[in-house]
């Protein structure tokens, strides 16, 4: 049988991850994790938090790619079904739209998924508390 004290609980996550999405650290919530656009902070500016430990590498990009492409696709759709306008103004359009909501979405996605890490005490998250 193992301690229950061997095993450290779970942070709450809800609020991490919320803390996340607005690229915040998953500790305080007061500062940036960012340093640049999508570099994560090794220890945060406010509550010296240690961020270091965050194993984020291809999901940000995977989630971007799934919504981006769900909201494109319906888009396509009622753009062509409401207006019905030429090839080239859809494509230009959207591949504006696809551009701007993937750099919008991905460091907030990567925050969300540090957040969750650093909740569930992952990838050595939990050995500094």
């Amino acid at each position: 049988m193992s301690d229950a004290h061997s095993f450290p609980m779970e942070r709450p996550s809800k609020p991490a991850i919320l803390r996340g999405l607005r690229c915040k650290c998953p500790n305080c919530g007061e500062a940036n994790i960012f340093d640049g656009y999508l570099k994560v902070v090794d220890h945060c500016p406010h509550c010296n938090e240690t961020l270091s430990h965050h194993r984020a590498d291809d999901g940000p990009a995977y989630l971007t790619i799934l919504l981006v492409a769900h909201i494109i696709g319906f888009a396509i759709h009622f753009m062509w079904v409401m207006w019905e306008p030429s090839p080239m103004v859809m494509a230009t359009t959207l591949s504006v739209g696809a551009i701007a909501l993937s750099l919008f979405l991905l460091p907030r996605l990567k925050g969300m998924i540090v957040a969750i890490q650093w909740a569930r005490r992952m990838h050595g998250f939990g050995q500094d508390s």
